[in-house]
């Protein structure tokens, strides 16, 4: 007869095992990572990746660099934070780079000041209109609005008229990228107020992903919004027979998606002090790289915001690593190309074992 290995109280150390949290091995991967760069550092450069080096800087850990890792995924994990919900319900949104691109001129131009230097702006969209120097609240909510707009057009394209998700939201890419270049004829937007500049100031943007990271780990586990997400995910035909209006919800969630590329473009015009039309380019495979590094299956039904949050900590890593062994950036274009076509095929993995357990 077979025998089990006993741990603990009975419990088998294989029912140990299969109880893990899943967020459990991405982060033994990141920890892993950081563990690969602090020998190359060693070894090769006589310097460490992860601790303080400088006799003339106090503190065990380089914190300068810890805070260019998470500061430098902050914004494009705002935009998987959506994403990775979309992928839950069994979707996917290549549109969120895009949005991020229209938003961001679109909100620029309603938080520019009337004068710089004591001259009329230059660059003020709506300065004959008297729409400048407004409160920091009306750009925030035409963002919003903006992203609001994108999801919906998204949700409804999805859910009414069954066309595939990867068709849909590719139309809504190619349209926001022309809407963002059309807006202001390819210039860019520029001088904000002193408030709308403040959102993307310091540690600010680290502060607005991790809040919303905790916001939306908590809807997705307790909420019966995230319970839905999680039901369509797994099988869209059973979640219907058990009353769940699959239309609505799904229309739902591109919206949430939408509104948080539009959070992520706020977030980064404050920060650049600068809009221009080419931003957001290549975010949404990013987002989608983060997501499903984190743990996120593609075929739905699976993830979580926690694995999402560490795979972003995992591409910031690796850009760190990669400047930190002074390696040109054309080879971080190169390792993140790898790391999303091996994502996708560690999911593929994954899926496989499962049914193979089942």
């Amino acid at each position: 007869m077979a025998q089990t290995s006993h741990g603990v109280g009975g419990v088998s150390y294989d029912a140990k095992k299969r109880n893990w949290p899943a967020e459990f091995n991405v982060f033994l991967a990141l920890v892993i990572l950081v563990v690969i760069f602090e020998l190359i550092g060693r070894i090769f450069l006589g310097d460490s990746f992860l601790f303080n080096t400088r006799s003339d800087v106090g503190g065990l850990f380089n914190e300068a660099r810890l805070q260019i890792i998470i500061l430098q995924v902050s914004i494009v994990g705002i935009i998987a934070i959506g994403v990775t919900q979309v992928i839950i319900t069994g979707g996917i949104d290549l549109s969120s780079g895009s949005i991020v691109g229209a938003t961001a001129m679109i909100a620029m131009s309603f938080a520019q000041v009337a004068t710089v230097n004591g001259n009329p702006n230059p660059k003020a969209m709506f300065l004959a209109q008297g729409w400048t120097d407004l409160p920091v609240i009306v750009p925030v909510l035409v963002a919003i609005g903006c992203g609001l707009f994108a999801g919906l057009v998204n949700g409804a394209l999805i859910a009414y008229t069954r066309i595939p998700p990867f068709i849909a939201t590719l139309g809504m890419m190619v349209t926001a990228r022309g809407i963002a270049k059309w807006w202001s004829k390819g210039q860019p937007i520029s001088f904000p107020t002193e408030s709308f500049a403040a959102i993307g100031k310091g540690l600010m943007p680290v502060i607005i992903f991790l809040s919303l990271a905790i916001l939306f780990q908590l809807i997705m586990t307790y909420t019966r919004y995230g319970k839905h997400c999680y039901a369509i995910g797994s099988n869209e035909d059973a979640a219907r027979m058990s009353g769940i209006k699959i239309a609505n919800h799904k229309i739902l969630v591109y919206v949430i998606a939408g509104i948080l590329a539009a959070l992520a473009a706020v977030v980064l015009s404050s920060k650049n002090l600068t809009a221009q039309s080419g931003m957001g380019v290549m975010y949404e495979l990013d987002a989608i790289a983060m997501a499903v590094i984190g743990g996120v299956s593609l075929s739905g039904g699976r993830g979580s915001i926690i694995g999402t949050v560490i795979g972003s900590l995992i591409f910031g890593v690796i850009i760190s690593g990669f400047t930190f062994l002074r390696l040109d950036a054309y080879y971080q274009e190169m390792v993140k190309g790898v790391i999303i076509v091996g994502a996708v095929v560690l999911d593929q993995w994954r899926q496989r074992m499962r049914a193979l357990r089942a």
